[in-house]
């Protein structure tokens, strides 16, 4: 009896192992960088947000972006109620918006693509996407980001990074020589969220991201850019920069259009070479109870066996 519990604990804590890990999967995009404004951020160095890209109407930055395939670029739908593709420029491997930029591609924009239920009132369906005149050269400093599978979990109290060259705080520029900034915001639940800006103003197709006391977010300028998680090595954009109350305000965290809603959106308007999807699975409590309660359960089982019927060779000796 005790032998066959000691194999059915076995094999049940090896599938709750991998049942509840991670679900994310290798794939050709998103794979660690060179190194591994925003409000409350810091200077990144150059190559560590490889997929950042600068959307530029008639030589200033816009908006942001980010690269999906060598073709592409996902943005924020409310980044082009007023300019064509024609007004648009797109430049990735950028460090700096002044200075030499050694690593730096440039294309023009063949189409943009503005989801048909985009409510510029409400920001739903915040999401656009960006053909590039011509495929992009993949280097250390020009990478694709993988794009959150749909039924992918971001608990509140996630983990995440928003990148931009938006303003440093409401209507305060970034200053020269205007470095691409990073911050780390924690993912916030809608219904934390909805309690901030009121109900029915966040919808499933949004997510949250920030600190109860302020003071970290995205602010003007860092629209359409990505809000990422890192799950095993590898980035998954979880969110799009969408708006919010002021930038970095207590009790109001920034509202991003959750990536994983718009899987099948995006890929019915991408014909080929399509984007990677990744599912993020932040693990439950549950797991780690798993990975502590095993061992032990496993030692009691095997040390009761043996003090019951003595070592695990005595029921095999042949007699003789």
């Amino acid at each position: 009896m005790d032998i066959y519990l000691l194999k059915v604990v076995c094999v049940v804590c090896t599938v709750l192992l991998n049942a509840t890990g991670s679900l994310t999967q290798l794939n050709v995009c998103s794979q660690d960088p060179v190194e591994t404004k925003i409000v409350g951020g810091e200077d990144a160095s150059p190559g560590s947000w490889p997929w950042q890209v600068s959307i530029q109407v008639r030589g200033s930055h816009h908006c942001g972006g980010s690269l999906i395939t060598e073709k592409w670029v996902l943005s924020a739908a409310h980044c082009f109620q007023r300019f064509a593709a024609s007004d648009i420029t797109v430049y990735l491997g950028m460090g700096s918006m002044e200075g030499t930029n050694p690593n730096k591609q440039e294309r023009s924009a063949s189409n943009i693509i503005i989801h048909e239920e985009y409510n510029n009132a409400t920001k739903d369906n915040d999401i656009a996407l960006v053909q590039l005149s011509s495929a992009v050269t993949l280097t250390s400093y020009v990478m694709m980001v993988c794009l959150a599978k749909r039924n992918s979990v971001f608990p509140g109290g996630t983990n995440a990074w928003v990148t931009g060259w938006g303003n440093i705080a409401s209507e305060v520029a970034l200053p020269p020589p205007r470095i691409l900034q990073k911050v780390q915001v924690p993912i916030v639940s809608n219904n934390d969220c909805a309690k901030a800006y009121g109900s029915g103003s966040i919808t499933d197709s949004m997510m949250c991201a920030g600190l109860v006391e302020g003071g970290k977010d995205s602010c003007q300028g860092d629209s359409g850019g990505p809000l990422v998680v890192k799950d095993n090595g590898v980035w998954v954009q979880a969110g799009i920069v969408s708006f919010g109350k002021g930038c970095a305000e207590p009790k109001y965290p920034g509202v991003y259009t959750r990536v994983s809603q718009y899987q099948d959106w995006i890929n019915s308007r991408i014909s080929s070479n399509k984007p990677g999807f990744e599912t993020f699975y932040e693990q439950p409590h549950s797991y780690y109870l798993i990975m502590f309660v095993c061992p032990f359960l496993l030692i009691y089982i095997v040390k009761k066996y043996l003090l019951k019927n003595g070592s695990w060779c005595d029921k095999n000796k042949s007699t003789v």
